[in-house]
C-alpha cells in the first residue's frame, strides 16, 4: 500500500512544518481561593482603620512637641539651681543656714559658691540675714564674700553696705560679720546714715548682739536736726 507523501515547506531543510495550533499553550491563571480573598479583605479593612489613627497620632506629637521640649527646658533650668556648675566647680543660688550662739536663726546666700577648702567658701553678690536676740534685723551684703562655716565668720569686700532695722545704713569698702555673735566690724572708712543723721568715721563696730553701733575717729557727724 502506498505512503501518502510528507509535505515539505520550502525554507525548513527537508523538516515536517509544526501545526501553529499545536505550540506551547499560556498558562492559566490559578483562580483564588476563598480563603485568600477574605485575607485581602481583612487586611485591607484594618489598614483603613489604622491609618487615620497613625496619623492623628503623629498630629498630636507635632503639636505637643514643642511644650514639651519648653517644660524639660524649664525642668532642668529649675534643676540647675543650687546644684553644682560641673565646668566651674561652683554652686549657683547658693543658701546656708545656722544659728547663733543664743539659737537665733542666720541666712548667707550668695549668687555663687565656690568651695575653695574645707572650711572656705568664696562667694559672688553674698547677702546675710541675722536675727538678733530681740528680734532686731541685721543684714549684709557686697560684692565679694569669703565664708568660713565652722566660725560662722563671713568677710564681705566691695561695695559693702549693712542695714539695720532702725533705718541705720552703713557704706564701707570691708567689713567682717560674726554670724554666731551678731555682730559686724571694720577698720575701713565708714559712711553711715540713720535717724540720728549723718556720720563719717574711720570704722565701725556693731556689738552686744546688734544692739551698740561704736565708731573710731576722727569722724564728722551731721546731727538730724541740724540738717533740717
Amino acid at each position: 500500500m502506498a505512503q501518502s507523501p510528507t509535505h515539505l515547506a520550502p525554507g525548513t531543510n527537508g523538516k515536517p512544518v509544526r501545526d501553529a495550533r499545536q505550540g506551547n499553550p499560556q498558562r492559566r491563571r490559578e483562580a483564588l481561593q476563598p480563603e485568600t480573598i477574605a485575607r485581602r479583605q481583612w487586611r485591607v479593612a484594618l489598614a483603613k482603620r489604622l491609618l487615620p489613627a497613625v496619623a492623628l497620632i503623629l498630629l498630636t506629637a507635632i503639636v505637643a512637641y514643642p511644650e514639651f521640649v519648653r517644660d524639660r527646658t524649664a525642668a532642668r533650668m529649675a534643676l540647675k539651681a543650687n546644684l553644682p556648675d560641673p565646668e566651674s566647680g561652683k554652686l549657683i543660688r547658693a543658701q546656708y543656714n545656722g544659728v547663733d550662739e543664743r539659737g537665733q536663726p542666720y541666712t548667707v546666700t550668695a549668687d555663687t559658691a565656690r568651695q575653695v577648702s574645707q572650711d572656705r567658701v568664696d562667694l559672688t553678690d553674698p547677702i546675710s540675714d541675722l536675727l538678733t536676740e530681740s528680734n532686731h534685723w541685721l543684714q549684709g551684703k557686697a560684692a565679694q564674700g569669703v565664708y568660713i562655716q565652722p566660725l560662722g565668720q563671713l568677710d564681705l569686700q566691695g561695695d559693702v553696705t549693712l542695714y539695720r532695722d532702725d533705718g541705720t545704713t552703713l557704706l564701707t569698702d570691708t567689713a567682717t560679720m560674726d554670724m554666731k555673735n551678731s555682730a559686724a566690724s571694720s577698720q575701713d572708712k565708714v559712711h553711715v546714715e540713720g535717724p540720728f543723721g549723718v556720720l563719717d568715721a574711720q570704722g565701725f563696730a556693731v556689738t552686744d548682739r546688734g544692739q551698740t553701733m561704736q565708731v573710731t575717729g576722727p569722724g564728722r557727724l551731721i546731727i538730724d536736726g541740724a540738717r533740717k
